[in-house]
């Protein structure tokens, strides 16, 4: 099943969770888990992960995801972040993978991430919304643009065929 908008490319994810710097014992947010690849993946480190999207489908293919991985510590949200974040109590740190609300997603993630928070973006919309907001809020880092190309044959050679570059916006609480 291929869900839209996913999921997270390996070596973007490898680069977003480097990002967030992990700890064991942090409480982590993915905010527009889609595949829940993401959520997965910082399950191994993180105890405890709360994976939010707002599509049926979304949750319904995570969960899946999780139990086939055997991962047993990430809690499936299904509706908006903006009414869920509040709810969660103080976290370590945050995935912002998909855009909706976005401003309001930081600002509330401002106020409750101790640690870093890590936006990917594909549009140039949602780099410029990520970045003018996290100014705004003071909490700005950095934002990295990663272009990956992977090898694929030619007329029995290898080329290298480029993959949609995506934005990496970072923040942190005490940033700035």
């Amino acid at each position: 099943m291929g869900l839209k908008g996913g999921p997270t490319q390996d070596e973007v994810m490898a680069v977003s969770l480097a990002k967030l710097g992990i700890r064991p014992g942090d409480r982590v947010v993915d905010v527009g888990c889609g595949t829940g690849k993401v959520a997965i993946a910082a399950s191994r480190l993180a105890e405890r992960v709360y994976a939010i999207d707002r599509r049926a489908e979304a949750i319904a293919y995570a969960r899946a995801q999780a139990a086939a991985a055997g991962v047993s510590n990430v809690e499936f949200f299904e509706g908006d972040a903006v009414e869920i974040l509040p709810d969660l109590g103080p976290l370590d740190a945050a995935f912002v993978g998909g855009s909706r609300r976005l401003p309001e997603v930081l600002d509330l993630l401002a106020g409750t991430v101790q640690g870093r928070i890590v936006v990917n973006a594909v549009m140039i919309e949602t780099l410029h919304s990520a970045v003018a907001t996290m100014q705004r809020l003071g909490i700005f880092v950095e934002a990295v643009h990663l272009q990956v190309s992977r090898s694929a044959d030619i007329a029995g050679g290898t080329m290298f065929k480029p993959v949609n570059p995506v934005y990496i916006i970072v923040g942190g609480a005490g940033c700035s």
